[in-house]
């Protein structure tokens, strides 16, 4: 009996002190704001990966084609990744002159690989003039004045890898809105990890690096075995090799945007992907961090379940733990929907706050089983 309630006791203390950490070093880093008298000096390529994304592609071109930012300053390389659809063509009907489409099936043999994304990015780096490399999805749209957040806060800090935040929009369904309500958190846990340096974390939708960086490190190698990580893998390979070098850009205006899985199928493919690169982080604290939120709420979920067993005491645990899990994710999600001027998402707090309990529990286990998912009609292993 005892360790039914020690083991719950220290992962609740160790979740509070968790948060607390995320709460206080977002609230260190300050805002960047672009300067006024800003004028880029650094040449930038936008490189975005693309797998039938007929849908998306224009909206996310006509975003990143019409910044407001010199255009003899920045290209775009557009890589189609074996589409079957008509993303290539609806591309190139948009007429862009610093606009260039990459065939990736031109460059590899699409049997000899496992990691198309990473070797989409990779084949466009070698093409690539800029000095510093962006990287966002083609199912992302951005605001006019994203490079120039980018590029300010690059020339005036010079990291050799940013990142930048990402959010979604347009929610319509509880599923949706849960995604987007977890992943405001996630950005803070993101930004929080970089500037304590103590959990580097990114997104590949919204990220600049140095290519001179990239090429110092040998680009993907050595990770290339892995379907996923071309973002989260790449920064810790340029951390080690330059400690210090990694910036988080805090400024809600430099996000970029995109839509929350429509279905749970999807939603869930989606996860086991980002989950399935965790166990190669070379990070140990990235993964005792993310081991012991699992291991909290797969305690929350098992307290609950003794409870017929050992009535008001496994009661009490379960009722202390949830409690203290939505509080301290409150104070965070607060501070997170107050930054991206999305309060209206903590309508949702408390269907969202059940569905994570089991959401973190079960991809948890899942991506730890399952050996293989299905991404965009590809089936990856």
């Amino acid at each position: 009996m005892i360790w039914l309630l020690l083991i719950p006791t220290f992962l609740t203390i160790y979740y509070i002190y968790l948060l607390r950490r995320y709460l206080h070093f977002w609230q260190q880093i300050p805002q960047w704001e672009i300067p006024v008298s800003f004028q880029p000096q650094t040449k930038v390529t936008v490189i975005i990966p693309a797998r039938n994304e007929a849908e998306n592609i224009a909206a996310c071109l006509n975003s990143v084609c019409q910044q407001n930012f010199p255009k003899e300053y920045y290209e775009v390389l557009l890589v189609d990744d074996h589409s079957t659809d008509q993303t290539s063509e609806v591309a190139a009907a948009l007429g862009y002159p610093h606009l260039k489409i990459i065939t990736l099936a031109d460059h590899v043999d699409k049997n000899k690989i496992q990691s198309f994304k990473k070797m989409g990015i990779a084949t466009a780096i070698d093409q690539a003039t800029g000095t510093l490399i962006v990287t966002t999805d083609a199912d992302c749209v951005v605001n006019p004045e994203w490079l120039n957040f980018l590029v300010s806060f690059y020339e005036a800090h010079a990291y050799k890898f940013i990142a930048a935040p990402v959010n979604f929009y347009n929610e319509k369904s509880t599923l949706e809105k849960f995604q987007s309500l977890d992943f405001q958190g996630m950005m803070g846990i993101t930004g929080a990890g970089i500037a304590g340096d103590f959990m580097r974390m990114c997104n590949g939708a919204n990220l600049a690096y140095e290519k001179s960086a990239y090429q110092a490190v040998d680009g993907f190698a050595g990770i290339d075995q892995l379907a996923s990580g071309d973002d989260m893998l790449l920064m810790q390979k340029i951390i080690r090799q330059f400690p210090g070098s990694v910036g988080y850009l805090k400024n809600s205006a430099a996000c970029t945007f995109t839509r929350a899985q429509p279905d749970l199928n999807s939603f869930i493919s989606q996860r086991l992907r980002w989950a399935s690169k965790s166990a190669a982080y070379p990070e140990w604290q990235v993964t005792f961090m993310l081991a012991m939120t699992f291991f909290f709420c797969w305690s929350i979920i098992l307290s609950f379940l003794l409870i017929p067993f050992f009535g008001k005491t496994m009661f009490i645990v379960f009722a202390i733990q949830f409690l203290v899990k939505s509080i301290m994710d409150y104070q965070l999600l607060n501070m997170m929907t107050t930054f991206f001027n999305r309060k209206d998402l903590l309508k949702t707090f408390w269907s969202s706050q059940i569905i994570h309990v089991f959401y973190v529990a079960g991809i948890g286990l899942l991506a730890n089983l399952k050996k293989g998912y299905n991404w965009k009609g590809r089936v990856v292993r």
